[in-house]
């Protein structure tokens, strides 16, 4: 029970420091990408292509396999790919809201770029980022899980539910261990989608008219 609780805590830790993080850095360059466009949107979006498509999990096996990953060497790799996912729905939403009418007059009233784009614009791209978290948390909670439960998470002896799902895959004739850390992971997981669900509908602008 111990353990459980300990799991429990460190992979919601892991999954809202990933999500709140890559959140904000994905926003960032979304916002640049859409806002200004052109040149630097298309060098971007190249390089956005190229580092997506590295195979993610394989990489953490790798560096797993050459040092010993701690909570927070997990935490900065897994976000190097993590933020990426934010990138496509916030630069359409800039693209598009780049060419409306009020976007358009606070331009000729001199407002700066950084004014329009997280004062006028971000707004109504909030609904598209806040689709997206509750993905990347239960997905964050999936990855260290998986690590763990492979041997290439955290230190050996670390609470997690992914190392409580190798001692029950281990000691088959407790079956206790492998369907606890089960239910709780599953409830964890549809939990965390529920209530970022419910965050989007209250940040979400249109729905306040």
């Amino acid at each position: 029970m111990a353990r459980v609780l300990y799991g429990f805590r460190i992979s919601v830790l892991f999954g809202f420091s990933l999500t709140i993080i890559s959140a904000v850095v994905g926003v960032a360059a979304g916002a640049v990408q859409g806002y200004y466009g052109g040149w630097l949107d298309l060098l971007f979006q190249r390089f956005i292509e190229i580092w997506s498509s590295m195979p993610t999990l394989f990489m953490l096996i790798i560096l797993a396999s050459l040092i010993q990953p701690t909570f927070w060497i997990l935490l900065g790799f897994t976000l190097l790919f993590a933020w990426m996912g934010y990138v496509g729905a916030v630069r359409a939403e800039f693209l598009r809201g780049r060419n409306f009418e009020y976007v358009q007059a606070a331009k000729a009233m001199g407002m700066s770029d950084r004014r329009i784009m997280f004062k006028h614009i971000l707004p109504n791209a909030l609904v598209a980022t806040l689709t997206f978290m509750p993905f990347t948390l239960s997905g964050s909670v999936v990855t260290l899980t998986s690590l763990d439960f492979l041997g290439f998470g955290l230190p050996p002896g670390s609470p997690s539910l992914g190392e409580l799902l190798a001692q029950g895959k281990a000691n088959l004739q407790a079956p206790w261990l492998g369907i606890t850390a089960f239910v709780v992971l599953a409830l964890l997981m549809g939990l965390l989608v529920y209530i970022g669900e419910a965050v989007r509908d209250a940040f979400d602008p249109r729905s306040r008219y």
